[in-house]
Parts: C-alpha cells; structure tokens; sequence
C-alpha cells in the first residue's frame, strides 16, 4: 500500500461525502477490499540475491524492493488493512476488508472482515485530504 493510493481513497470518500451526504446509511460510505495473491512475482525479491541483480540492473532502491515484496499474501493484506485503518485520512465511514485470491483454485478468501477506522475528533469534514 503506497502513500499516493491512501490519498486517493481518503479524496474519494470525501467527494463521496460532499456529493451524497447521508443518502444511504449515514454511518457508513463504501467498503475498501484490499486484495493480494498468491504466486505474486514480487516474492522473488524477498531473494538478497536477486533483489541485488535487481538493484544493479536498474537502480531502484533496494530497500524499497525489499519492502514490496509479497512472499506471505496473508500477511501483506493484513499489514495494507491495519496501515489504511490507522491513516489519519481515512474517514471513520470508509471500512476496510482484506481477502487474498488463490490463483491456482480460483477462490478467494476473506481473512480480515469489514472494520472502520476508530473516530478521530481532529477530523474536519469541511476539509477535503491532501491530493497529489
């Protein structure tokens, strides 16, 4: 989960907000389904070695490929769902599920039912979040 995607959803539940108000349930917005898989080609970097091949070919940070990469989706989805659940941007409407896609049967599975973020009272909805 990269800072640019928390502001886009925390932009989107605001123009949500400002556009229907409390139209549908008043308590809540729209659910965010935080989704990974398994047989992602980025376990390959959890590799020194390779991350380092990586590295030398195309000078990317290696510690930001290190970071990204998805060796355990169980893991990973968790640790998006807790990093989007504690942004100080995200509104107290917006829930957040996470759920990992099988790729060899097909299935997905839900590992984290809907939470919503804990109300935070320095929040000003009058105020959209920062854009890019």
């Amino acid at each position: 989960m990269t800072q640019p995607v928390i502001d886009d959803i925390a932009y989107l539940a605001y123009l949500v907000e400002r556009l229907f108000g409390d139209r549908g349930a008043p308590d809540r917005l729209f659910e965010v389904a935080v989704i990974h898989h398994t047989q992602c080609g980025t376990r390959f970097l959890a590799d020194p070695g390779f991350r380092h091949q990586v590295v030398e070919t195309t000078g990317l940070s290696e510690a930001a490929l290190e970071a990204s990469a998805v060796s355990d989706p169980y893991t990973t989805v968790k640790a998006d769902v807790e990093l989007l659940l504690t942004s100080p941007l995200l509104l107290p409407k917006v829930g957040v599920s996470g759920h990992v896609y099988d790729v060899a049967t097909g299935r997905v599975t839900t590992t984290l039912d809907a939470r919503y973020p804990e109300v935070r009272t320095a929040y000003d909805s009058s105020r959209p979040p920062g854009v890019r």
